[in-house]
């Protein structure tokens, strides 16, 4: 038996065909009832038992999956329609939305990896003491405390672990901080009359696994609302201050994390040889959770916070985000798009969005305003900085005639802005396809996206396979007829590489130390060989030739050639003098004995110069046989045979 789609019209304020529904669906649909999370629920727990039971309905999940715990059957999956479609001026057309709605809901995500985090519940406060000693005494009933003051006031309360000073340094996440204290003053407690602190010492070293910031000085971190363990609160506002206590007074126990990002590090073209190439994802980690680690770089998995902008702009894929994977949102474009288009859609427009600004925006504009266009599916994000130029041109590729990019004012642009700039590049026909917007308020939202309704794209869909950047070709090759050759903004992953022929010495030093073998040698002739699609644009070439002979070049190259490899310099082999073997590079050798002979000591009315002059086999025998040779040992004693010796031992 198929799923069962149970309907509700939320008290009549939506309209629901539920024939069209569900043979667009391909779902068996109940009535449409009018209040499924009150009046309803019978209808609900005797279908629960049955399984497979799919309720359109997301708001009210927490009681549907109660009931169920209750009727111990399985949880229904619950999947809003009201919200993001039916709540809107079009929502009596809203029946293809619908669908695409109910089929991407309906995809499995895989399972994410996770770790565990334990906190003991040693905790930090530090701040002013009118403010910092109130809430250490609260938290005091659930957690281990210690208070660091920033300010030394006559009357102390007892019963507190005290210090007075000033934080210098932090490092560290939940359950691992450590911090660095300068003017470090322990609270004395004998003696009779007012507590006093002892002396002042810089470099105290402590560890906790919570720090409640209350001193409304400068973060101690990066991205202060993305490190785990880490509360802010500003001093002066009371509300704030109680939140970040209620916060803090939950952190301790055993936390699952999930393992946001997968790191292969052979991938990676952060250097070679101590010639730094790609920085990228250093440029953009926002938690610093990224560091240089020689050749690669190392991704904390404690301090990073998920937010995808190294997977985003990685050019190998060493960094891939990985709670889901990006094939996974490739299904579910690919998804909402062709069930829209299957149910009778047409044109449909893709609005990214986080999964709480975003979401929340989208909510008010449903029940205040006019909700979401027919055309437009909603489409949310763990992270809206992640979401990269690949993503976009696939989402184009796979039958969206526009992406709307929804941002929050909390929304990272340090990596988004470049990648919306490379995307328009890599698909320059398209370009006012892709749209960042900001709207403060649900109304703006909606004007917005009802203003404009661009033309359909007359382009063959895809399959995107493989990572990123595979796609991202596949993608910009579909959406691009005409163009043989795209250029591309500084700093883009794509490329090619310019070689000054006069300058090059074909050392291939570029060749020995590319981390993906895009530049390549001829072990048979002196060539420096080039593939295009495999050149990140990593720049280790550009600082390991000695010659400055090399130019990175930002393009794509649409066409089959960019595949094979093809030859950037050659020269004329030099043949040995000795054995006629060709060997190295004919101009080389020929500057070399320019340059020494009659110039260089060893090189003077000698001989040596024809050492230059031969290959190495050659260069061997003559420094060991010729009886001039520095390493001359003599000729080699003839091997002496059994008869050789029995002749010696016959008598005269």
């Amino acid at each position: 038996m198929g799923k069962t789609l149970m309907l509700c019209n939320c008290a009549g304020s939506m309209k629901l065909d539920a024939k069209a529904i569900g043979k667009a669906s391909g779902l068996d649909c109940s009535m449409v009832h009018s209040g499924l999370c009150t009046s309803g629920l019978d209808s609900v727990a005797q279908s629960l038992p049955q399984g497979d039971i799919v309720i359109a309905c997301a708001q009210e999940s927490a009681i549907f999956q109660d009931l169920a715990a209750e009727l111990e059957s399985p949880h229904p999956l619950c999947i809003d329609i009201r919200d993001r479609a039916a709540w809107s001026d079009e929502g009596a057309k809203a029946t293809p939305k619908i669908a695409a709605l109910l089929a991407e809901g309906q995809l499995s995500p895989p399972a994410v990896k996770t770790m565990d985090i334990d906190s003991a519940g040693l905790c930090l406060v530090t701040g002013p003491a009118d403010v910092a000693l109130p809430a250490a005494k609260q938290l005091s009933q659930v957690l281990d405390v210690t208070v660091l003051l920033s300010d030394t006031p006559e009357i102390l309360p007892e019963g507190l672990d005290i210090l007075s000073g000033r934080i210098r340094k932090a490092s560290g996440t939940l359950g691992r901080f450590s911090v660095t204290v300068d003017a470090l003053r322990q609270l004395d407690p004998a003696g009779r009359g007012a507590l006093h602190f002892g002396p002042a010492r810089d470099g105290g070293q402590s560890e906790c696994d919570v720090i409640l910031d209350l001193s409304g000085n400068t973060p101690l971190f990066s991205a202060p609302d993305k490190r785990d363990g880490y509360l802010r609160a500003d001093p002066r506002d009371p509300l704030a201050v109680e939140r970040a206590v209620f916060e803090a007074a939950q952190m301790e126990g055993t936390f699952e994390k999930p393992f946001y990002v997968r790191f292969e590090d052979h991938l990676c073209a952060h250097s070679r040889a101590s010639r730094e190439g790609c920085h990228r994802c250093l440029d953009v980690c926002p938690t610093g959770a990224i560091t240089s680690n020689g050749d690669a770089v190392r991704i904390d998995p404690n301090i990073c916070a998920g937010c995808g902008e190294c997977a985003a702009v990685c050019p190998s894929g060493a960094v891939s985000y990985d709670a889901p994977p990006v094939q996974f949102l490739f299904e579910r474009m690919r998804t909402l798009a062709g069930a829209y288009k299957a149910a009778g859609g047409k044109s449909p427009r893709l609005l990214v969005h986080d999964d709480e600004y975003g979401a929340e925006l989208i909510a008010l504009a449903a029940r205040f305003g006019r909700g979401l266009p027919q055309d437009v599916l909603p489409l949310a994000v763990s992270s809206i900085a992640g979401f990269g130029h690949a993503e976009m041109l696939v989402a184009l590729a796979s039958g969206f005639v526009a992406v709307d990019i929804l941002a929050s004012p909390r929304t990272e642009r340090e990596a988004l802005d470049p990648q919306l700039e490379l995307a328009r590049a890599l698909a320059p026909e398209a370009g006012d396809r892709l749209r960042l917007l900001e709207p403060v308020e649900p109304d703006a939202l909606c004007e917005t996206l009802y203003a404009a309704r661009p033309a359909p794209l007359d382009i063959s869909t895809i399959l995107p396979l493989g990572g990123r950047r595979e796609a991202a070709r596949l993608a910009a090759k579909a959406l691009n007829d005409t163009a043989d050759v795209l250029p591309l903004p500084a700093g883009a992953p794509y490329g090619t590489v310019l070689v000054d022929n006069d300058a090059c010495t074909l050392c291939l030093a570029c060749a020995s130390l590319c981390p993906t073998g895009a530049l390549g040698d001829n072990p048979d002739k002196p060539q420096l060989t080039f593939r295009e699609d495999a050149c990140l644009q990593c720049g280790i070439c550009t600082h390991t030739c000695p010659e400055k002979a090399i130019r990175l070049q930002p393009q794509m190259d649409l066409g089959d050639s960019a595949l094979t490899t093809r030859i950037l310099h050659e020269e004329e082999p030099f043949a040995c003098i000795e054995c006629g073997k060709e060997f190295g590079v004919k101009s080389t050798i020929e500057r070399i004995i320019e340059k020494l002979q009659d110039k260089h000591a060893l090189f003077t009315h000698s001989d040596n110069i024809r050492l230059i002059q031969m290959c190495d086999d050659c260069r061997v025998k003559v420094q060991y046989f010729d009886e001039s040779a520095p390493m001359f040992a003599g000729n080699r004693a003839p091997t002496r045979t059994t008869d050789d010796y029995l002749k010696d031992e016959k008598p005269n």
